[in-house]
């Protein structure tokens, strides 16, 4: 095993342990603190694997402003951090059995498709990797499956983003 490999082994698993953290700790900005380390952990995924471009998008879109300003957003709102309700719901155990679920039938569609073993072509070094990238994120043969996947997840966190701002009567 080389180096590179451990280091990626190391990074990988601070992003699941923050990550988790996340989504399991009851003080909001504790829970925003996380999700930087877990959004700079990324941007050391993106290193490791020399796309340094996304690792700059990463560190100066998602940890300097998304990230902050959810900070602020929680710091300003003293409702929530008054809040001393449940952290928790009672049906936490049938999100939990979903996303297992969920996690098995992507897992089960993945190991079928033809596609998950094959890899993106390289990158010729003499050209522009920027434009380059733009229209590899847009090719079906390249890198459109995790483009559409962020796409979904930056609309889930948006429409969280309305459940959670929604005043209920």
């Amino acid at each position: 095993m080389t180096a590179l490999q451990i280091i990626f082994l190391i990074v990988s698993a601070l992003l699941l342990v923050s990550a988790f953290m996340v989504v399991t700790v009851p003080n909001l900005v504790r829970a925003a603190l996380w999700l930087i380390a877990a959004l700079f952990m990324t941007g050391v995924v993106f290193v490791l694997l020399d796309a340094g471009f996304l690792a700059v998008v990463q560190v100066v879109v998602y940890i300097g402003a998304i990230a902050i300003l959810f900070i602020f957003a929680v710091m300003l709102t003293r409702r929530v951090m008054t809040d001393s309700g449940p952290q928790t719901n009672a049906n936490w155990w049938l999100a939990g059995l979903f996303s297992l679920a969920l996690f098995g039938g992507i897992s089960w569609i993945l190991l079928g498709w033809d596609g998950a073993n094959a890899s993106a072509p390289a990158i010729d070094p003499g050209l522009d990797t920027v434009t380059r990238l733009g229209t590899e994120l847009v090719n079906p043969d390249a890198f459109i499956l995790p483009f559409e996947v962020a796409s979904v997840l930056l609309l889930a966190a948006l429409i969280g983003a309305v459940v959670v701002a929604w005043e209920r009567d």
